[in-house]
């Protein structure tokens, strides 16, 4: 039982890619399904959140936690499927949401830019010219996302575990090879690595249960017990506490909750 996610650039053929490895080994094939979910559960336009997971954020987002609220809605979903095992997710930011899980194999697959070109070109009937802005466009975009929200960038090879180029590597070439590094000891699910699955998942359903409520917070989750960390002001730090205590005791799976405060420096006194 093993966890597979593929990033892959626009246009890479790692949706052909994941959907042969899932037929072979008989997994659940997930992408779009996560957006549909979310937005059903949370009452958010799909289109909203298909935007917080491509786009790099706006300067208002840096203000309003737009996007962060968003992405926590998608990365909440996506823990639920993939907390059952036997799942390949083919989209953006599958490898971000289930850091430090072992069994989970991170994919990436690249193409050749002319192939890509070609790609964009036949499917959207446009010039070779309008297809290279729209990948440069795309591509920038995906990068700027990562290193704003993360840090990090989404072309670096030290993120995945496997980085296979589409091209002497055929589409099947790719999935023979997926399938058989999944079942390697290392990629199988294990009491630690499960327990590091459910940590993430409750972990994840706490923060978007309170991100309307405090934005900026930070949750960390062991065992059902779980930590919030956020800030305020000295005056509204009683009251705050409470309400964070009152909403997260209410979720299932939670056993203990204790809320860090951390105090903004500058308060204003009558």
């Amino acid at each position: 039982m093993s966890i597979i996610t593929i990033s892959r650039g626009s246009y890479s053929r790692g949706k052909e890619v994941a959907e042969k490895v899932a037929k072979k080994l008989g997994y659940e094939c997930i992408a779009r399904d996560v957006l549909l979910e979310a937005s059903e559960e949370f009452n958010v336009p799909e289109t909203k959140l298909n935007h917080a997971i491509r786009d790099a954020p706006s300067f208002l987002d840096r203000f309003t936690y737009g996007k962060e609220r968003y992405i926590a809605y998608v990365q909440s979903a996506l823990l639920r499927h993939l907390q059952k095992d036997n799942i390949v997710y083919h989209g953006f930011a599958g490898q971000f949401f289930a850091k430090g899980v072992s069994h989970v194999l991170k994919v990436r697959i690249i193409a050749d830019l002319e192939d890509r070109i070609r790609l964009v070109m036949d499917r959207d009937r446009v010039s070779k010219k309008k297809a290279l802005q729209s990948l440069k466009k795309i591509d920038e975009q995906r990068r700027k996302w990562s290193i704003s929200l993360y840090g990090i960038d989404t072309s670096d090879p030290g993120l995945y575990d496997m980085v296979l180029h589409i091209r002497k590597i055929t589409v099947n070439d790719a999935a023979d090879i997926i399938c058989h590094t999944v079942g390697l000891k290392d990629f199988q699910t294990i009491p630690e690595s499960q327990k590091a699955m459910d940590d993430l998942l409750l972990a994840s359903e706490v923060k978007a249960t309170l991100i309307d409520l405090k934005p900026d917070v930070e949750v960390y989750s062991d065992s059902g017990k779980v930590s919030v960390t956020t800030s305020a002001r000295l005056s509204q730090e009683e009251k705050l506490i409470q309400d964070i205590e009152g909403v997260v005791k209410t979720i299932p799976g939670v056993k203990e909750v204790t809320v860090h405060i951390h105090l903004d420096p500058i308060e204003t006194y009558d």
